[in-house]
């Protein structure tokens, strides 16, 4: 039987990114992201609901989103879903589904709530971010925020 795992989000992170490291100096960055959805009730009053998502993203990217976002910044994020489980200190069996982040995008302009930590963004197309990309280093001395899609490129 064929099964298919993606895994497709946009929401607010619900709190600053936490970069780590793991022993091969690989860079991990876990987050959590919160979606809201907007309902009308049968008795015509308006409900809403948030479902807080955990996610985890490894290698340039995961440095990426560590420098640019921050609680309460939009995020588009692209995935599959991943089961951890682990056995806590009592002996119980512990479990969490999370998002293994794949593809990411900047949403919005990058300035007011929810900006960037490295300045504020460009108001243009989404920046997208994937597995298939290389990430060189952005000029340093100028104070803008890292832009790699600013390749002069003809197509």
């Amino acid at each position: 039987m064929a099964s298919y795992n993606k895994v497709i989000l946009m929401g607010n992170l619900t709190r600053d990114p936490q970069l780590s490291y793991l022993p091969s100096q690989t860079p991990v960055c876990e987050f959590s992201i919160a979606t809201n959805r907007r309902f009308k009730r049968q008795d015509g009053s308006q409900g809403e609901e948030a479902c807080f998502t955990d996610c985890q993203i490894f290698g340039k990217r995961a440095e990426v989103i560590n420098k640019y976002f921050q609680k309460g910044s939009p995020i588009f994020v692209e995935g599959r879903l991943k089961l951890d489980t682990w056995q806590a200190q009592d002996g119980s069996k512990r479990s969490r589904l999370r998002v293994f982040v794949e593809n990411f995008e900047f949403v919005g302009g990058g300035s007011g709530g929810g900006g960037s930590r490295g300045g504020n963004q460009s108001q243009g197309q989404p920046q997208q971010y994937n597995n298939n990309q290389q990430f060189n280093q952005g000029p340093q001395d100028t104070g803008e925020p890292f832009n790699p899609m600013d390749d002069d490129i003809p197509f």
